[in-house]
């Protein structure tokens, strides 16, 4: 079972990275896996927003993401060393 404390040492830690570039790789399913890098906007008590660029046009979008899918490791974050 996953622990609140976790939770919430898991947010001050993306929340200490607000700003910088991540690589995101996010399970979905049935051996579909998406790859995404993007700039981590903002942090909420159960979710996280990153901004990615769309692939070959110049639009962005916002994606979110749980701290339980960290947890879990449906979804693997990794910082980008610029």
């Amino acid at each position: 079972m996953i622990a609140r404390e976790d939770i919430f040492k898991l947010r001050k830690q993306i929340n200490d990275h607000v700003g910088q570039t991540v690589r995101i790789r996010a399970h979905k399913g049935r051996k579909k896996v998406t790859v995404n890098e993007g700039v981590i906007q903002s942090t909420y008590p159960s979710i996280f927003i990153v901004q990615v660029e769309n692939h070959g046009e110049h639009t962005f979008r916002n994606v979110s993401y749980s701290y339980t899918d960290l947890l879990t490791h449906n979804v693997e974050l990794s910082l980008c060393n610029d």
